[in-house]
């Protein structure tokens, strides 16, 4: 099987969140599997000077208003590249749909999408910060 068609099954497999897939005809056959890392324990150490707060002190210092989570164990960056604008400012308002930030895992690039129309309250995470699954990194003002 050529790596064309391998890259069509990888990416038919991310499209449909697939963790397995097997392909047989006459000639081939090909197994995929995707493993995910599973999140790390958090843990409670004093930040860094200049570093954001750790996650599990980010999950406790949650007001009212809605959050965005990650959706998968990765990197956070809140832009397309280092040169550009972040896709998202303190007051910005936003539409369900528009690009929050970018997750990269398994060095796959992975749009965060806003679920819902609203104003964004405060970035919980910094660029190029690992978020856990689950982990708020946006929230809106309520």
């Amino acid at each position: 099987m050529d790596i064309e068609k391998i890259r069509t099954l990888i990416a038919l497999m991310e499209e449909k969140d697939l963790v397995n897939l097997e392909v047989t005809s006459k000639n081939d056959h090909v197994s995929l599997t995707r493993h995910y890392d599973a999140p790390a324990p958090t843990m409670m150490t004093a930040p860094a000077a200049g570093n954001a707060p750790v996650a599990a002190e980010a999950k406790t210092n949650i007001k009212a208003g809605s959050v965005e989570t990650s959706p998968m164990v990765g990197v956070f960056y809140s832009a397309p590249s280092p040169n550009d604008p972040p896709f998202v400012k303190v007051g910005q308002k936003v539409q369900a749909g528009d690009t929050l930030g970018i997750i990269e895992a398994m060095k796959i690039m992975n749009p965060l999408e806003a679920t819902q129309s609203g104003v964004i309250d405060e970035i919980l995470v910094d660029n190029s910060e690992v978020v856990q699954f689950g982990q708020p990194v946006i929230r809106y003002k309520a």
